[in-house]
């Protein structure tokens, strides 16, 4: 069964409403059911979906598409996983991957789609053993320290922490009885493997959080020390597998994202015991860094769910160092970001413990806006750091509109002319367009981008016919890079080229194709207007390259070449009043 015979029976055997009111209140109105969009930041119930068509679209934003779209965007899932999740709660079998050949020695090689669920399973095993182990006798240490710490049953469970045995082998013996090798365990670094070639527990005398996706799946883990004898790391963390990039996930994203969308903000905090601490204490908002600076993939990932961040990092100079490099890129990206400052040596836990949380409320409420925080730090700095800070910070805005108020705003701070930032960002700007002009065809003009539209517009509407546009030239009158993008997309995919598309493919995609578009079932009419739009097209550019070489002609005097020249246009003139 190809992906094409899967898509149509998964949105035959799942209703959009029941999916989607998984995430979002639904409300009937008329034909449609109604709520405020989950992908942007609003409070008015513009995001529409129909049952009938099994669609949804947002006024506001203008997110679209099918159950398919909507269960990878809001689970940041890409098409396969998407496909793959949704087909098994559809009771629709995928059926049997086609063997890559054999490895040497005659091993059957392993597909990605074989290595990532073969590392699904190994990580659900040893996070059930985790569990097992923190409640076993063996656990009495770890219990002790998470009594120590105040986390109560529920934090336990709504977490699934754990605990690793200080056994060389339990793991081992543990992913041995569930029939897994310990290769594959290596390779999905639960295990790992000594210079003599013996295999032994990754992660061994440790309180273990498991990491988890959108779609609630343990991924990975990050294992703490409970006694410091100053011999091992305090924290370790997975590497990176084929379903786990630790730079693209949010511990505590899932548990939080409910409480995220009420509280309409998000308490971002540096590591597992800072979320899992916020959570004990109420703060079911609170999410967290794996163990890394914050990237731009986990960003763009928080953001499909809030617009408002709240930075809470340590009081010590890393930490302020972090806030720093933080809230620089969440204000880039346009969100609101604000940051809580600790007393000095202070961290969430100890304040919470020690101050409760009503002063935390406090601390909370007088957090600093963003952008002041950065201009509290670089007057620290020498002038000439400031402004190149300044300077490289305002390269990096991603949405225009944002860099006059972030310009006066720092030019205020820190008592410059704006003059002096907006000089330099118009310098970068112009070796920006520069860059630009040296790629021709990135740049169409207005008739050219028209004549791409419409184009794009029939071959999104009838992707079957891709070839009666071929045949007619339209393919090669494509003049902007994204429209060449757009179509080879559309030429690949064909009815499923949905799932492939950016967000700015997507709306055009929508807008042919979605419930306020026009009924696709005069496909001919619709050709045949294109076709028309197109030879006259033709004609014009006929007629101008023959006026164009017969003033070129001109210069040298060759009349008998002049003649010629106007019978090509008598014959296009006469073909156009044909």
């Amino acid at each position: 069964m190809n992906n094409g015979d899967i898509v149509r029976l998964v949105k035959e055997r799942l209703n959009i409403v029941d999916v989607v009111r998984r995430y979002v209140e639904l409300k009937r109105n008329g034909p449609r059911w109604m709520a405020p969009c989950p992908f942007h930041q609003e409070t008015k119930p513009s995001f529409s979906v129909n049952e009938d068509l099994g669609v949804f679209y947002c006024f506001g934003c203008q997110a679209s598409g099918d159950v398919i779209s909507f269960y990878s965007r809001i689970n940041g899932l890409d098409f396969k996983e998407t496909l793959e999740q949704l087909a098994q709660e559809a009771g629709v079998e995928v059926g049997p991957r086609p063997q890559a050949g054999r490895r040497q020695g005659g091993e059957k090689a392993k597909s990605p789609h074989s290595d990532r669920q073969r590392i699904l399973r190994m990580c659900q095993v040893a996070a059930a053993h985790f569990a097992a182990e923190l409640r076993s006798a063996g656990g009495a240490e770890c219990r002790a320290y998470v009594k120590g710490r105040g986390l109560n049953e529920e934090i336990l469970e709504r977490f699934g922490l754990g605990w690793a045995g200080r056994e060389w082998d339990s793991l081992v013996k543990a992913l041995r009885r569930a029939g897994f090798d310990e290769q594959g365990a290596v390779e999905a670094n639960l295990l790992s493997r000594s210079a003599k070639g013996t295999v032994y527990d990754r992660f061994r005398g440790r309180f273990i959080f498991p990491i988890k996706n959108l779609s609630n799946q343990v991924i990975a883990f990050g294992g703490r020390i409970i006694r410091d004898e100053g011999e091992e790391a305090k924290y370790i963390n997975s590497s990176d597998t084929p379903v786990y990039k630790k730079g693209e996930h949010i511990f505590g994203l899932p548990q939080a994202r409910k409480s995220i969308a009420n509280e309409e903000r998000a308490l971002l905090a540096e590591g597992y015991m800072d979320v899992v601490t916020l959570h004990q204490f109420g703060y079911e908002n609170a999410i967290g860094v794996l163990g890394t600076a914050l990237t731009p993939e986990q960003i763009k990932r928080i953001a499909g769910f809030t617009s408002r961040v709240t930075l809470l990092f340590d009081g010590d100079r890393a930490g302020r160092k972090a806030a720093l490099r933080g809230s620089e890129m969440l204000l880039a990206r346009g969100l609101t970001c604000t940051v809580v400052t600790f007393p000095e040596g202070e961290d969430i836990d100890s304040f919470l413990r020690k101050e409760g949380t009503e002063t935390f409320n406090v601390l909370l409420e007088r957090s600093v806006d963003g952008l002041e925080y950065c201009v509290a730090v670089l007057k620290a700095l020498a002038p000439r750091e400031a402004v190149e800070w300044a300077r490289n910070f305002l390269r990096n805005v991603e949405i225009p509109e944002l860099l006059s108020p972030y310009i006066s705003k720092l030019a205020g701070h820190l008592r410059l002319s704006e003059n002096v930032l907006r000089d330099g960002l118009a310098d970068w700007h112009g070796r920006e367009r520069s860059k630009q002009r040296a790629r021709p065809h990135d740049k169409a003009q207005p008739r050219q981008l028209m004549r791409d539209e419409q184009i794009l517009m029939f071959a999104a509407r009838y992707p079957g016919r891709l070839q009666e546009l071929r045949d007619m030239g339209a393919d090669m009158l494509l003049q902007s890079t994204p429209a060449r993008k757009f179509w080879e997309k559309i030429d690949v995919w064909g009815d499923g080229a949905e799932y492939h598309l950016d967000e700015p493919e997507k709306k055009i995609w929508f807008f042919c194709r979605g419930p306020l578009a026009p009924p696709r079932d005069n496909g001919d009419k619709e050709l045949e207007s294109l076709r028309n739009a197109l030879d006259d097209y033709y004609d014009k550019a006929q007629k101008s390259s023959v006026f164009a070489a017969l003033s070129k002609n001109s210069v040298t005097g060759d009349f008998a070449s002049d003649l010629d020249y106007l019978r090509a246009l008598q014959k296009t003139l006469e073909k156009k009043h044909e």
